[in-house]
């Protein structure tokens, strides 16, 4: 360590410009999107500077994947943040063939911690999980790190595999990427749902990508001004 380095560590420097460094991070993470955005608009769907946000646009890129990636094919489609389960029972409709299966993750609590203005416990449903008739359904109650590794140790990964992922947390959601890396093949899609997170779902892909090099992906289609996009594994 430099004598500089030391010296500021004995001024605890650090506390003097937290709030700056807060900000200044932020701004990072902000141009970082920027860049990536200037880089994935020429997209098949892509509602870029629509006016205002409307979290149903959010359907454009699900009716999307189902009409030209999924095809009503087998896939076993895995949503991590069921909530209420609207867009599980939305996918139940589309999506017939009796060889899918449909596995939801949530702890039906709210979230885990807080989310921007969002504070933990937000979108709390009293633990209760929605009620699905239909018997392709499997739904996990509990924190992803509870749930998901049991989940995979009998997880038939012969299908494509649809992910949604709808936890808009940071940590949850590069704690699913990285732990369905393994699984991961050619044709499977990842959706999420609130990309423009810029510190949160965004930076998640963006980490997972650089730990895992040899998993590519290409952006399929954006929605609610890059709110929900997706993406297909192509290695």
């Amino acid at each position: 360590m430099t004598p500089a380095k030391y010296l500021l560590y004995r001024l605890n420097f650090h506390k003097l410009l937290k709030k700056q460094a807060d900000q200044l991070s932020k701004f990072v993470h902000y141009l970082k999107f920027a860049e990536w955005v200037s880089q994935n608009q020429d997209l098949e769907l892509n509602d870029f500077r629509a006016p205002g946000s409307d979290y149903k646009r959010r359907y454009l890129v699900h009716e999307y994947l189902s009409n030209n990636k999924i095809l009503n094919a087998p896939v076993s489609y895995l949503e991590f943040g069921v909530a209420d389960g609207e867009t599980l029972f939305w996918w139940l409709d589309k999506n017939t063939n009796p060889d899918s299966r449909f596995f939801g993750f949530d702890t039906f609590t709210g979230l885990p911690e807080d989310w921007g203005n969002y504070k933990k416990g937000t979108f709390d449903l009293k633990g209760i999980k929605p009620q699905v008739a239909d018997s392709r359904v499997s739904l996990y109650k509990g924190l992803f790190q509870e749930t998901l590794f049991g989940f995979l140790q009998s997880f038939d990964n012969s299908r494509k595999n649809f992910i949604l992922l709808d936890a808009d947390l940071y940590s949850s959601t590069l704690f699913v990427l990285t732990t369905i890396a393994p699984y991961l093949k050619t044709g499977d899609i990842l959706l999420f749902d609130e990309f423009s997170a810029q510190e949160h779902e965004f930076l998640a892909y963006m980490h997972f990508l650089k730990a895992f090099p040899h998993i590519r992906v290409r952006t399929l289609a954006a929605a609610n001004n890059y709110a929900c996009v997706a993406f297909e594994v192509v290695a």
